[in-house]
């Protein structure tokens, strides 16, 4: 079994790196990363911040466009065009077919989003113009150069004399390419003076585009568990709503929740059955300093049960906002942007939990996906 997943997922993995549409969305981000760096000079304060922003944000954003369209097609083309009952019909499961579908569309997505995690990495080396006094990063424009000249020299190269998919080739050669360049480029000052690597290295940057890989590869799971039932326009509509309403996920379930829960403690406070506690949150800075944050919450006492000061249809309620909290994606939680720009450090615990958090995600859209598969009449 274990061969036959590997099979699939690397035809999945070439399939996917072939549509046209990633390298559309690979060309589009590298044109918004590098005009980052001058539209953020325009800002009133720190303009290092808004890079921040920008670049964290298109990296997002594509990653999210690349596993809407990306995944919506590798399972349910096989299906439309009738080739999944070939594959199906051999001594070859149902349930390996869809996991190694998702692996190879998985690794696709992967790499393209890593290919615009490293060119924002590069820009956000260069730092903003902001003054005539800020130098030029000339590590970073001649590695940069230099990387994308050897990865279209050597994608035209194949292309023309082994008949390799350009987009495909440029996308498997540029990549690590441009991590060597990363790489090299953190052992260098802007005017070439040698530094040790940690000086520029910024692991929180990292931890941010990691928390994007993992919602990236959530939003992937899904349209896979989709695209068994519906046609690739149907797929896309319901990945594209299923990602809208996971943003939307705190303000349409979590706070209507808490204003629920809040009631409940108001009418436990005047029957004396809740507690006042400090809860304290300690954010450490990225410059080593550490702000305490305590805040006075109401919570029930031992053995009293808030749902017990439901009103009406308060409980039926508070169980069907709780339900669809459960179940929608939250992508807010992998939203790790504002504490870099706020230059708090994000602890690497948080970054495991919400790992965890996703990796149950993905299991649980598989596991969907392959209950309607079985199902799937495919001939």
């Amino acid at each position: 079994m274990l061969n036959q997943i590997i099979t699939i997922a690397r035809n999945a993995f070439f399939e996917s790196i072939r549509q046209p549409i990633v390298f559309i969305l690979l060309f589009a981000a590298t044109l918004l990363l590098l005009l980052a760096s001058p539209l953020s000079a325009f800002t009133m304060e720190n303009d290092q911040r808004m890079l921040l922003d920008i670049g964290l944000a298109t990296v997002f954003m594509i990653g999210m466009l690349l596993a809407i369209f990306v995944a919506s097609t590798v399972l349910g083309q096989e299906i439309r065009n009738k080739t999944t009952l070939t594959i199906v019909s051999k001594p070859i499961g149902r349930p390996p077919f869809v996991i190694g579908k998702f692996l190879g569309a998985a690794c696709a997505i992967a790499l393209s989003t890593l290919y615009v995690a490293l060119v924002f990495l590069l820009v956000e080396q260069q730092e903003v113009f902001q003054t005539v006094r800020v130098p030029v990063h000339l590590p970073v424009l001649l590695f940069g150069v230099l990387t994308f000249v050897v990865g279209t020299s050597v994608a035209v190269w194949c292309n023309y004399f082994y008949g390799f998919v350009f987009s495909s080739t440029w996308l498997c050669v540029t990549t690590p390419l441009l991590a060597v360049s990363y790489l090299i480029i953190l052992n260098f000052s802007p005017d070439f003076s040698s530094q040790p690597m940690w000086v520029a290295f910024k692991p929180d940057i990292w931890k941010a585009v990691i928390a994007v890989l993992v919602s990236v590869l959530i939003l992937g799971s899904i349209a896979i568990a989709f695209s068994t039932r519906l046609s690739q326009i149907g797929t896309l509509v319901a990945t594209i709503l299923v990602f809208f309403i996971g943003m939307m996920s705190d303000a349409w379930f979590g706070k209507p929740l808490y204003e629920i829960e809040q009631h409940w403690l108001e009418r436990a406070e005047d029957d004396g059955q809740v507690e006042t506690v400090d809860r304290v949150r300690v954010m450490q800075k990225s410059n080593g300093d550490m702000e305490e944050v305590i805040t006075e919450i109401m919570q029930p006492l031992q053995g009293t049960k808030l749902a017990s000061y439901a009103i009406g249809s308060e409980y039926q309620k508070w169980v069907a906002y709780k339900t669809a909290y459960s179940i929608v994606p939250n992508f807010q939680v992998l939203w790790l942007t504002d504490a870099l720009t706020q230059e708090n450090i994000i602890p690497t615990n948080y970054l495991l939990k919400i790992s965890g958090y996703g990796s149950l995600y993905i299991v649980g859209a598989l596991s969907l996906g392959i209950i309607l598969f079985q199902r799937r009449e495919v001939s």
